[in-house]
């Protein structure tokens, strides 16, 4: 019976990515939900949620999102700021992780308010003063 109960929360699943393959956040919430009233607890419904990611080649945002955060984080640490060629690295690895699922302007959205939220500086500028990350509108 719990085998059938977790077979029917997987077919959950792949009717919510069968689009896309791709879980943004509202997405995981909501199955995470169903997951609970099918009696699974968070913990178990992520980890049934990120098996079948691993099996089946899903995109979960929020994995992703932590991926780059970590890894500009580490260019945040190196010298101090974050740098455009860095920044363009971990916008190409960004854009690479979600395959292609998420238009590139959302991804430096996303990118600029992770570097805000974590307050890394932001080294702009330069000899032809470029405003490369000031110009990235965080408004839709």
């Amino acid at each position: 019976m719990i085998e059938e109960i977790k077979q029917q929360f997987i077919e959950y699943i792949m009717l919510q990515v069968y689009d896309d393959q791709y879980i943004d956040r509202q997405e995981e919430k909501s199955i995470l939900e169903e997951g609970i009233k099918k009696g699974f607890t968070v913990t178990e419904g992520m980890a049934i949620i990120k098996q079948l990611a691993t099996n089946k080649d899903l995109v979960i945002e929020r994995e992703v999102e932590e991926q780059v955060k970590d890894v500009v984080e580490q260019f945040a640490l190196n010298d101090g700021v974050v740098d455009k060629k860095e920044f363009s690295q971990a916008l190409l690895l960004f854009k690479k992780a979600c395959k292609g699922r998420v238009p590139e302007i959302e991804l430096k959205r996303r990118l600029k308010k992770i570097i805000l939220y974590n307050e890394w500086k932001v080294k702009e500028g330069g000899l032809f003063g470029s405003k490369w990350f000031s110009e990235i509108e965080l408004q839709n």
